[in-house]
């Protein structure tokens, strides 16, 4: 499955990840760990051996999602449940893909309030990144500055058993091997 993002999602670590009030009224917004590709030059119908030549570099994300919009408010299509204004967070900064020798080979941690919720590899992603670069250049052009989110390990607050949703306040941190840790507060919009 593939979905886009509004670019309007994106913020940076340490911005706060507000949740808008057309998500207040029930519990359902998520966080999801995550590697993020960047693309660094242009890309269409690429192959898998040449797809590792566009990307510039990776950085941490927080794929974060309102369920019921995703799921039942729009549809059943992705796009709006996770495009609200800053439902995004990359960071702490793109490190290089010459500095990261294998981004199949990645520990990534998520905390919330401190308490691990995510701990994975990257070496448990269906597609590898040359595949998924490939792939999505298939008849159009990943333009310089697109960014590719790679899919999240086990434990999203969705899965747990009671579901475990994001609160005002509630501090996330996410940390992969090598790229760092993006930190932010989650953060109730006003009426």
């Amino acid at each position: 499955m593939v979905f886009t993002k509004y670019a309007g999602s994106a913020c940076l670590n340490g911005d706060p990840i507000i949740v808008p009030t057309v998500c207040q009224d029930r519990e359902q917004v998520d966080f999801e760990g995550e590697l993020a590709v960047v693309i660094g030059a242009a890309a269409r119908d690429v192959s898998k051996a040449d797809a590792m030549r566009h990307v510039l570099g990776y950085c941490v994300a927080n794929d974060v999602s309102a369920r019921w919009w995703q799921k039942s408010g729009s549809g059943g299509q992705f796009f709006r449940g996770k495009s609200f204004d800053t439902f995004c967070p990359l960071g702490p900064a793109v490190t290089p893909a010459s500095s990261v020798p294998n981004p199949a080979a990645l520990r990534i941690v998520t905390k919330v309030n401190g308490q691990v919720m995510q701990d994975g590899s990257t070496g448990d992603m269906i597609f590898d990144v040359a595949t998924l670069v490939s792939d999505l250049s298939r008849g159009l052009t990943l333009l310089p500055g697109t960014v590719i989110l790679t899919g999240t390990p086990s434990g999203v607050g969705m899965a747990r058993n009671p579901p475990q949703y994001l609160k005002h306040g509630d501090q996330v941190e996410i940390s992969i091997d090598g790229l760092g840790t993006l930190r932010n507060t989650v953060l109730h919009a006003k009426p």
